[in-house]
């Protein structure tokens, strides 16, 4: 019994300590100390847990199950509200959505058709028509969008569009540019996306031993410096399939 009453004060004074150390309001050490262990469950469910690493997988979790459930509800929601109004920030909306669900000739369409009047030149429009217009494999489409981007915001998003003219050169079988793109952008892009990218790249050239080098040099930053997001998980599980698949360690 000392020992539990003492592993019991202990754990309340941790807990008061974290309320001081975060900048908690003070009564909250008053609930810890006066309920020993009502007291800190409390504390933890209520100011520890919703920003915690475990409250993310939570939430991660629970989209997962939702979307799994009903995979075409986004879809819908966004379609019912550009119904309603026709604004361009409903068309955007509903253009991401699609891309989403691989419906990339529809997002071609919404982005088009925004990009009129005082938004004929708008940096996120274009952006979206260039990246949909990659991932529809139309090719002069997004090198004609990715121009237009550099023409009028040159500043704008330079490295995703930077790796999206890499794929453009890559779509058109412009090799040996892809690869110089993709060369000067894996130094200084933020994410796994470009190395991948890069890879597979390599391995449609039949560079396999360059291309397995550089899959498990993601696999290995990956878990160096692991990361919440869902990109960065998908380009991580990507990589790690393509290993399994080549027989590497």
């Amino acid at each position: 019994m000392p020992i539990l009453m003492g592993l019991e004060v202990l754990i309340q004074f941790c807990f008061a300590f974290h309320v001081l150390k975060t900048g908690r309001p003070y009564w909250w050490i008053f609930i810890i100390m006066s309920f020993p262990v009502m007291g800190c469950v409390i504390y933890y469910f209520v100011e520890v847990f919703p920003g915690s690493r475990e409250h993310r997988r939570a939430d991660k979790t629970v989209r997962k199950i939702v979307k799994a459930m009903q995979p075409d509800a986004d879809l819908k929601k966004r379609a019912e509200e550009l119904e309603i109004c026709g604004s361009v920030d409903n068309r955007i909306a509903l253009a991401e959505e699609c891309i989403n669900h691989q419906m990339y000739a529809e997002a071609v369409q919404l982005y088009e058709s925004c990009l009129t009047g005082a938004f004929a030149s708008d940096a996120t429009l274009l952006y979206g028509l260039a990246r949909a217009s990659v991932e529809h494999r139309a090719w002069d489409k997004a090198k004609e969008a990715i121009a237009q981007l550099k023409a009028a915001a040159p500043k704008s998003r330079t490295q995703e569009v930077r790796l999206l003219e890499a794929r453009v050169s890559e779509g058109l079988g412009e090799n040996d540019r892809a690869l110089a793109v993709y060369q000067e952008l894996i130094p200084v892009f933020v994410g796994l996306e470009a190395r991948y990218r890069y890879a597979s790249f390599l391995a449609q050239l039949g560079k396999n031993e360059s291309a397995l080098e550089v899959f498990n040099e993601i696999v290995k930053n990956s878990k160096r410096f692991a990361s919440s997001l869902e990109d960065e998980q998908h380009w991580a599980e990507a990589a790690r399939k393509a290993v399994l698949a080549a027989g590497g360690r």
